[in-house]
């Protein structure tokens, strides 16, 4: 891989200015929940369902565009997509704040996913590609500290906001950092392609992942409402994956498809996806059934509660980082498979110690404190674990399916808690949120149970290591075009 200008490059520069963009974004997702019941006021002609596509319409275009966004950041420079995304994020923003109707500002909360689609992969390929091997694993833990702790301090600063100023307050807040992000990334950040440059990924691929991520997205987004087992539903998502279906097959017979799923034949690739996507649901049904529970049982204001999950997102935003640099030296197998107990058990505090009264101190301080130590030692490693066995000429596309994992498993987290949920009343609602709290305590567990399958890092290895030999049972894509594809790649290297 060329860089430019890269020995005149301040690593830490690059990774302040892209967690800068990764916090932005992360925060931006977050606000909107605390948000929406004054948007829904602002706008009361208009129905529920239509104004909750202020929340899935950008959930969906964002996991659907991750994946080819990742892509053409390899393809077209990671700093040319980064500033175009950081662009398309602060102007859609903007235009959120000013939206003058319901449609509008859905129109334009997609067009504002497509600028975090560019914003995420780009953001973290440029990270991998200034940071020496050896410090990979710190960086990347800071980076996803960053959006780990936006999660946190996002429902208390989005209440703040909308308290001071109103719903419109939260997009308008992104405008002046974007404004700055975008003057610092163009003049310190490199420029950084892939070394390879072949022929435009296919078409008809790019097509189908959008088409079969979107149909996918809107069956679990629209499942609490359409019901779970009812034919819409069932409709959709069958559709969704018979077009996934014709994505894999024809990825596999093109000599440059949208996505090389042969990443998938590298054990760490396959296993800390599979880790990320376990571990989000879990994360996200934490914080989005911990929200519901103090107010609605609790009767805490949006704000108290925020403050009341204040030392879990502290926690990751100190402790990540330090959790990195013992990933470079241990490797991220060792911290993943204790991070997911430790949040098990978190959620098993819950279950033990939460009811009608509002005992912060006692029954819900002791599991917050497990949350952001088994968050720390979990969230920042699995994108550094998922890239390890790439080449630099991946780092976007690695990344970027990591992402799109991450924003499946969150929609997946958000629709789960919403059905477990379901149906609760005054009298009994402990009992319905004790069933969030078995699955989050199962989510854990999974994960790491999954984290176990994860390579071996033997003690001489580098912390991040070329891509290892192929398994007996990797041998799937050995005959097709994309292994042929990364070979030649790999030669001219």
């Amino acid at each position: 891989m060329t860089l430019s200008s890269i020995r005149e490059v301040n690593p830490w520069t690059v990774l302040a200015i892209a967690s800068t963009a990764a916090f932005m974004v992360m925060l931006d997702t977050q606000v909107l929940f605390v948000a929406f019941d004054d948007i829904r006021a602002s706008f009361p002609s208009v129905s529920f369902a239509t104004m909750s596509w202020t929340l899935s319409a950008y959930t969906i275009a964002l996991a659907a565009t991750l994946v080819t966004a990742g892509r053409m950041t390899d393809r077209f420079g990671r700093r040319r997509t980064f500033v175009t995304g950081l662009v398309v994020f602060t102007t859609a923003s903007l235009l959120c704040g000013l939206a003058p109707a319901p449609g509008l500002l859905v129109a334009f909360r997609v067009v504002q996913a497509f600028g975090a689609a560019a914003l995420m992969p780009a953001s973290l390929a440029l990270v991998l590609s200034v940071f020496p091997p050896a410090r990979v694993p710190v960086a990347v833990a800071t980076w996803g500290a960053a959006g780990a702790f936006a999660a946190g301090v996002g429902p208390t600063a989005g209440a703040l906001l909308v308290e001071a100023f109103g719903w419109r307050s939260v997009f308008l807040a992104n405008v002046p950092v974007g404004i700055i992000a975008v003057t610092l990334s163009i003049s310190l950040l490199p420029e950084s392609r892939e070394a390879v440059r072949e022929r435009f990924p296919d078409a008809l691929g790019i097509l189908l992942l959008a088409g079969s991520l979107t149909l996918l997205s809107l069956g679990i987004v629209q499942s609490e409402r359409w019901g779970a087992l009812s034919l819409p539903t069932a409709g959709v998502v069958t559709c969704g994956l018979v077009v996934l279906l014709w994505f894999v097959r024809r990825s596999l017979s093109v000599p440059h498809p949208a996505l090389d799923l042969s990443l998938f034949t590298r054990p760490s690739f396959r296993w800390a996806n599979i880790t990320t996507a376990v571990f989000t649901i879990g994360f996200t049904a934490m914080f989005f059934a911990l929200i519901q529970f103090m107010t609605s049982v609790w009767h805490y204001s949006v704000v108290k509660a925020g403050l009341a999950m204040m030392p879990a997102a502290f926690i990751v935003m100190v402790l990540a980082p330090l959790m990195g640099r013992v990933a470079a030296r241990y490797g991220q197998r060792r911290l993943l498979i204790p991070g997911g107990l430790v949040y098990a058990a978190s959620a098993a505090l819950l279950l033990l110690s939460l009811d009608t009264d509002p005992s912060w101190l006692t029954a819900l301080l002791p599991s917050s404190l497990l949350t952001g130590l088994g968050a720390s030692l979990v969230l920042p490693q699995l994108t550094s674990a998922a890239v390890r066995e790439l080449s630099s000429d991946e780092y976007g596309a690695g990344a970027a399916v990591n992402q799109a994992i991450r924003q499946f498993g969150a929609t997946f987290g958000i629709a789960l808690t919403v059905a477990l949920l379901a149906g609760a009343t005054p009298s009994d609602a402990v009992a319905y949120f004790q069933r969030v709290w078995i699955l989050i305590l199962t989510c854990g567990v999974l994960a790491s149970v999954a984290a176990l399958a994860l390579p071996r890092r033997s003690r001489s290895a580098a912390p991040v290591v070329a891509p290892a030999p192929a398994s007996a049972a990797d041998q799937l894509f050995t005959d097709s075009p994309l292994h042929q594809r990364e070979s030649r790649a790999r030669n001219h290297q």
